[in-house]
Formats: structure tokens, C-alpha cells, sequence
């Protein structure tokens, strides 16, 4: 038998370390073909997504897919994330989180597997561009939320503290 990943746990933790603490979790996604997500929102193919209780309905982690519903500009979309292609989860108000390292696409030749390291970024600092942080809300008929966390001008960046 094949042995489950630790990232689909480390993901689901954090999840709930950030909800327990008031936090506002949010994921940083590498966008491939099987990644559904509104493109308009995609910036070097990347995302990044709130995946807060507020702003999803149907939220569900599993060990391979994470998959929520979410309005973006008003119109809801159903959202599919490989977990593989999760590239960080932090909370929004301080940044706190974990970066995982990118996983070759699927059919790739496996590498080896590199270590997860702890972010404690400043949450201006964390983002994955400018306008590209998606903000979600959950879809219950109510507009996005005017609070979107992203900063204008320049390509943010994770900060990595070792």
C-alpha cells in the first residue's frame, strides 16, 4: 500500500489552526489544466484563495483535492485545487503559515521530496502578485467582500523565514 502524503494533513492543520484563532486562512495555487478556478484571477499561473468559512460553502479538503464553492465578482464557480498544486496556506492577518515545495506536474519523473518550511511573512508581503489574490465570498447571494487583502503596485512575494 502506497503511503499517504503529509501535505493534505499539514493543509487541513493549519486550516484549522488559522479558524481557531480568528484567523483567515488563505492558499497560494499553482493553476494547471486540471485546476478549475475563474482565469481572470490567474497571474502567472498562479492563485491565491480564500478558503475561509465566510467566504466558501461546501468547503472539502481531501488528500488530493480541495474543492469549495465561492462567488468571485458575483457569479458563483465551483473551485477544484489538486492538493499537489497547493503551493502555501497562511493566515491573511499576520501571514503565518507553511510554503510547500512545487511538485513536478502529473507524469512527471518523482524527485525527491524537499521540506515544507514555515512562513511568518507580514501579511503586505504575502500574495502571489499584484490583483491576484481572489477574493471569494461564500455563495449565498451576497457580493464579494470589499476587503480583498491584496496590495496594489509590484509582485508581492512569500517571505521564508528558516
Amino acid at each position: 500500500m502506497q503511503e499517504i502524503p503529509t501535505k493534505p494533513y499539514l493543509l487541513r492543520a493549519l486550516y484549522e489552526w488559522c479558524t481557531d484563532n480568528g484567523y483567515t486562512p488563505h492558499i497560494a495555487v499553482r493553476v494547471d489544466n486540471q485546476t478549475r478556478v475563474p482565469r481572470q484571477f490567474v497571474h502567472n499561473d498562479e492563485i491565491v484563495l480564500n478558503i475561509s468559512f465566510e467566504a466558501t460553502t461546501q468547503l472539502q479538503m481531501g488528500n488530493e483535492w480541495i474543492e469549495f464553492s465561492a462567488r468571485f465578482s458575483g457569479k458563483a464557480h465551483k473551485i477544484e485545487v489538486q492538493v499537489a498544486n497547493v503551493l502555501a496556506i497562511y493566515a491573511r492577518e499576520n501571514g503565518q503559515g507553511m510554503a510547500f515545495p512545487v511538485e513536478p506536474a502529473v507524469g512527471a519523473a518523482g524527485g525527491t521530496p524537499v521540506e515544507s518550511e514555515v512562513l511568518d511573512a507580514e501579511p503586505e508581503d504575502v500574495g502571489v502578485g499584484a490583483g491576484t489574490q481572489a477574493q471569494a465570498t461564500k455563495d449565498d447571494g451576497d457580493g464579494p467582500s470589499s476587503d480583498d487583502g491584496s496590495k496594489g503596485g509590484g509582485k508581492g512575494h512569500l517571505k521564508v523565514v528558516k
